[in-house]
Formats: C-alpha cells, sequence, structure tokens
C-alpha cells in the first residue's frame, strides 16, 4: 500500500496530525492501529445491555484552558459540560479528593477555616523536617503531611505501582493539588472541561473522516510495515522502546484491569470515580459511566459498573513508572529516535510521559506547525 505519510497508533497524537496532514496539506495517509478500533484509550462505546455510553479504557474528563485545543477540538465535538469531582472512600467514609477544606476538617474532626487549617497542615509538615523530598513519600508528606498521606495516599500508591512509596521518583505526586477551601472541582483551573456528547469515538469518527485518509485496523505495524509504501514520513505513537526492538531494555509501565458489572439499582454510587484508599480493597476505583452523560436519558432499572485493578500488563501500558533506569534507558532511546530522520515520535507512549488529552492534541498541533508548516 502506497502513501505520502504512515500514522502508527489511532490516538489523538496520530489521529490530529493524519487530520492536519490530509485536511491542510492534501497529502495521503494511512492510519494503523494493531486495535480493532480508532481512538486509542480514549475509545467509548454504547454497553449493549444497559446502553450507557462508557469508556473502555477508563474513565476520561476533558479539560483545557487553551483557546487553541478549544478551538480545535469543537470542531469535531461538542461537550456536556460535565465537571469532574473525585470522592475516596477511607475506612467506610466518603472523602473529597484531592484533599481540601471538607476533607480536613471530616478526616480531623475539626471546623477549620482556611486560614486555621492551612496553619494546621503547615505544622504537621513540619514535623517531619522535610526539606528536599527524595522520592514519592517524603513530597506527599511535604505537600499535606502524614496522616493524610497514609490515610489517602500511602496504600492507594501501594495498590496502583505495586512498589513502596519510596522507591517511587517524587515527581509522580507533583500533580497533586492540595486546596484549603471547598472547591470540589477535580479541573478547577480549566476554562473548559466535560465529556463529548456523542462519546469520544465520534471525535476520531470526524477527525478522520476524510477523502486522504485511509485507516487499517487489526495491524500491528512490527508485523505489517512491509506492507507500506511510504514516500515521506512515518508518525510513530507507539511505545519509543519496542519501535528500537528493546536496545536498551523495556521501560517500566503499568496497566490496569477493568472488571464490568451491571446493577439493579438506579444509581450505585453517586458519582462516576470513587477511589478506594484502603489496602485490603483490592481495587483502586469504581467508575459508573451514567455520571458523565447527565443530559441523556438513560433508563433507571440498572447501572453499569466497572472495578478497577492495577496490574502489570505489557500489551496495554498506562502508566509510565520512571525509575532512575527507566529515565536513563530514556535518554539513549530519544537519542536514537532523533537520528530517525524520515519518523515523527509522539503522544504517551512515543514520548513515555504521562499526558494529559488537551496536552496530547496541542503537541500534535504544534508538531504539525514545526514539522509541516515551518512555523
Amino acid at each position: 500500500m502506497e502513501c505520502d505519510y504512515l500514522v502508527v497508533g489511532a490516538g489523538f497524537f496520530g489521529s490530529v496530525l493524519a487530520e492536519r496532514i490530509a485536511n491542510e496539506l492534501g497529502a495521503n495517509v494511512v492510519v494503523i492501529d494493531k486495535r480493532d478500533h480508532i481512538g486509542g484509550n480514549c475509545y467509548s462505546a454504547e454497553d449493549q445491555e444497559t446502553g450507557i455510553e462508557h469508556h473502555l479504557y477508563g474513565t476520561h474528563i476533558f479539560h483545557t484552558s487553551s483557546q487553541k485545543v478549544w478551538d480545535y477540538i469543537t470542531q469535531f465535538t461538542s461537550f456536556n459540560g460535565y465537571h469532574h469531582q473525585v470522592l475516596t472512600k477511607y475506612k467506610g467514609v466518603v472523602y473529597q479528593m484531592p484533599v481540601n477544606l471538607e476533607t480536613i476538617n471530616t478526616f480531623y474532626e475539626k471546623n477549620f477555616t482556611p486560614t486555621e487549617a492551612r496553619r494546621f497542615i503547615e505544622k504537621e509538615i513540619e514535623k517531619e523536617n522535610i526539606v528536599e523530598p527524595k522520592n514519592f513519600e517524603e513530597k506527599a508528606i511535604s505537600l499535606i503531611g502524614r496522616p493524610l498521606y497514609e490515610a489517602f495516599i500511602k496504600s492507594y500508591t501501594i495498590k496502583q505501582w505495586d512498589k513502596n512509596p519510596q522507591d517511587l521518583p517524587a515527581s509522580i505526586i507533583a500533580r497533586l493539588p492540595v486546596r484549603f477551601n471547598y472547591c470540589e472541582d477535580y479541573f478547577h483551573d480549566a476554562v473548559w472541561q466535560g465529556v463529548p456528547s456523542g462519546g469520544y469515538t465520534m471525535i476520531f469518527e470526524n477527525m478522520l473522516n476524510s477523502s486522504g485518509i485511509r485507516i487499517r485496523l487489526n495491524c500491528d505495524y512490527f508485523e505489517c510495515r512491509d506492507e507500506f509504501k511510504v514516500k515521506k514520513k512515518i508518525i510513530y505513537t507507539g511505545p519509543i522502546d519496542r519501535y528500537f526492538d528493546y536496545r536498551y531494555g523495556k521501560l517500566a509501565w503499568r496497566s490496569i484491569s477493568l472488571e464490568k458489572k451491571v446493577v439493579d439499582v438506579e444509581d450505585y454510587q453517586g458519582t462516576s470515580v470513587m477511589n478506594y484508599a484502603d489496602l485490603d480493597v483490592p481495587y483502586t476505583r469504581i467508575h459508573e459511566p451514567q455520571h458523565l452523560h447527565l443530559e441523556r436519558n438513560y433508563a433507571k432499572k440498572q447501572s453499569l459498573i466497572f472495578f478497577e485493578t492495577s496490574c502489570n500488563n505489557p500489551m496495554e501500558p498506562y502508566y509510565p513508572v520512571h525509575t532512575q533506569e527507566d529515565k536513563s534507558n530514556l535518554k539513549k532511546y530519544k537519542s536514537l529516535a532523533k537520528a530517525e530522520g524520515n519518523v515523527i515520535f509522539g503522544g504517551r507512549l512515543g514520548d513515555y510521559a504521562y499526558y494529559d488529552m488537551d496536552k496530547i492534541i496541542l503537541a500534535a498541533l504544534e508538531c504539525f506547525e514545526a514539522a509541516f508548516l515551518n512555523v
């Protein structure tokens, strides 16, 4: 099969570049994916039994403060205005996450004002005398103190990463905000957020709906690459270490397993995502996707839930672990990638990085401008 450009992977990075190349440059693009669907980990579908739209690879909430990203993505979908809230159950009590004023007051059985709560937590942090956090645990304690860390973070992290938090890099916890007000919006700093009204899959269908784009599914690049004659460039969004045949070893990833269950209740947990912080609870989260689409008139006889468990599954990489060995090997792989003159690497797997959706879209748009428009 002959084409100007071959895009490996039909997630956001690959799909955005395929759309831009086909529609702006008028070039011929082939998009391949080893799965049987487009959309990568953002793929969504209606459950046949309940009719509830759900995300097959875990709950995804779109959020951004980038006007550029918002203007681009809204060409292909509208959003329902859903605002994400995360709750955590610890010893049978439900708390707000990330830690906010309500979390602090409920946990410590206090009625602090914002200023009082801040001073209280500062004193908890000072007890540990951590000046320069050297690992995940020290970083978390330096943000919220030991009691809150041990209640809400430590056991959850052990389940999530299957490692002692002392053996994880501090950078993993850097994403955790701490608030001294009653803000319950998880993405409170995002100008726009929501879930695509028609589901995520429709975004990719619209994005790739071009006469210049051909799609081939169930196609593993490493098994079928000899079938393609690429005139110009390859956009590769798979694992960077796999591309180079694991020359410097495999980069470590964590994955998830989702166990589906249909329950005969109108509403199982009252929210889209509930975290479970106790170590004796085997799963990390329960997803209830009906709460993502309150605008839809779902039947109220049953609900759909998913039990999420963290696991090692090299076939479905989700979260880069980023050990010191990983970081060292990644530099070597990045050096090899720079030498591949006709290949563009990108996306979570291609960069070995945990990106939010809007950051991937922005990276793809900027990549197109730099590599194809010389902007």
